[in-house]
C-alpha cells in the first residue's frame, strides 16, 4: 500500500507539473524563459522521480525498522494509560 501511495504521488506530480507548464508556455513570449521553465520542471520530475524510486527500492529494507518504531511507541503509550488508570482506581 505505501509503495503504491508513493508511484500515485509521482503520477500525480507529472500530471500537476506538466500541467503547469502547459498553461504556463502560452503566457511566457520569451524562448530563453521558456527554455529554463522546461528544464527546471523536467530538473524537479527527474530529481524527485528518482528519489521516490530510491525511497521503493530501500522500502523492504526499513519497512521493519521504521513500523517497528512505531509499534514500539503504540505499546508504550498503551501500557502508560493503563497505568494511569490503574492508579486512578486504586485512589478511588
Amino acid at each position: 500500500m505505501d509503495k503504491l501511495g508513493a508511484w500515485t504521488f509521482v503520477v500525480l506530480l507529472w500530471c500537476v507539473v506538466l500541467f503547469v507548464l502547459f498553461m504556463v508556455w502560452q503566457v511566457v513570449p520569451d524562448q530563453t524563459i521558456r527554455i529554463v521553465l522546461a528544464a527546471a520542471a523536467g530538473a524537479v520530475l527527474v530529481f524527485n522521480t528518482a528519489s521516490i524510486g530510491a525511497m521503493v527500492r530501500h522500502y523492504k529494507e526499513d519497512k521493519d525498522f521504521i513500523y517497528g518504531l512505531d509499534i514500539k511507541h503504540l505499546d508504550a503509550a498503551r501500557e502508560a494509560r493503563a497505568e494511569r488508570k490503574s492508579a486512578e482506581v486504586q485512589r478511588a
